[in-house]
């Protein structure tokens, strides 16, 4: 079972039968949603008069899955920022010609130079909305655009006399012109075969060894990919759009794997569009729309998972127990539920 929400401020709850995988998700965007409980389900409307809810309603043609506000502990949650990489080389050559796409030409593909500017136009945005501050891992697409994008987003500064340690991408990486790229000062960077592009046909999904990565980008962890050259991408086979969606649950499960709560994934057009197309059926049109309309080159959006199947282990952090010392503390209520019949007369 599955659940989205999306909120400013107040989450809309919708429920999500999948049947790919059991996973939670909850999407939250900074556009504001104009539509709440109708006033009939609001357990706030006062019985003589609508004057609590009255300047808002939903109506049934605005909305067809009665929605209703989700509430959930927050050590069940994780924040993932989803970015596409930038413009890479196939993404021009296959907008004035689609035949570009299946050129040994873009084999593994790499950033433009107006994908570059892309890339540091979204690290000033992650520097000044303060979000490169609280990331605590960054997911990557074990291919070369996504990898590029990724340490040129949130990578580290420049280097600091006396300390010394791997750069996240050698300098000139992927025809890039670029300097080398610091690990120092961000969070680490793991790369991840699950949130591949669609496997099969196209040249420019397919990755080179991982040991010719390793030289490239020394201080990515490589080390959840079993093989060390491309397995997955065959050459007369195109994986089915079901089937990227299916890997993409698989993917949002094992994220529950992993400790850290903010997560930056950086993969592709097509991933995040399979992926997010399982969620928003049972939603109100626009936000179907939201969650599922493909990304922009170098486009973040950010969401929220929650586990509610018991995944996840991770303790409450934020969490107080209370009653320290301990003392008398029953509440009113209680007490009048525990002595009913207190006061009256037999």
């Amino acid at each position: 079972m599955l659940q989205i929400l999306t909120s400013p401020f107040s989450p809309i709850h919708i429920k999500f039968h999948s049947f790919f995988h059991s996973v939670n998700l909850i999407l939250c965007y900074s556009s504001t949603l104009h539509t709440s409980l109708p006033l009939a389900h609001s357990p706030f409307q006062s019985p003589k008069t609508n004057t609590f809810f009255s300047s808002v309603s939903l109506s049934t043609r605005e909305m067809d899955a009665t929605i209703s506000p989700g509430l959930y502990p927050l050590h069940r949650c994780k924040t993932l920022h989803l970015v596409r990489h930038a413009q890479g080389v196939h993404n021009v050559a296959g907008e004035i010609d689609h035949a570009a796409y299946s050129s040994e030409e873009y084999f593994n593909a790499h950033l433009t130079p107006l994908g570059w500017q892309q890339v540091d136009h979204l690290r000033n945005h992650v520097h000044e909305t303060g979000l490169s501050k609280k990331v605590d891992l960054v997911i990557v697409s074990p291919l070369l655009r996504t990898m590029q994008t990724a340490v040129g987003v949130f990578g580290g500064e420049g280097y600091k006399d006396g300390i010394e340690v791997p750069p996240l991408m050698v300098a000139n990486a992927g025809q890039s012109d670029r300097p080398e790229i610091s690990s120092l000062n961000c969070p680490p960077f793991v790369a991840a075969e699950l949130c591949r592009e669609h496997l099969g046909v196209h040249p420019c999904d397919r990755r080179r060894s991982i040991n010719e990565y390793r030289s490239l980008f020394p201080a990515i962890d490589f080390s959840l990919i079993e093989n060390d050259d491309d397995v997955l991408w065959k050459a007369d086979t195109r994986e089915k759009n079901e089937e990227v969606a299916a890997r993409g649950m698989k993917f949002l499960s094992w994220l529950w794997t992993r400790k850290e709560k903010e997560i930056a994934i950086v993969t592709h057009s097509g991933f995040l569009y399979h992926t997010l197309s399982a969620f928003g059926s049972d939603c109100h049109p626009s936000v179907k729309d939201e969650i599922c309309k493909h990304f922009k080159n170098c486009e973040l959006r950010s969401v929220v998972i929650i586990d509610r199947s018991m995944m996840g282990s991770d303790p409450a952090t934020t969490n107080y127990p209370g009653k320290i010392p301990s003392g008398l503390d029953l509440p009113s209520d209680v007490a009048d539920e525990k002595l009913p019949d207190e006061g009256k007369v037999n």
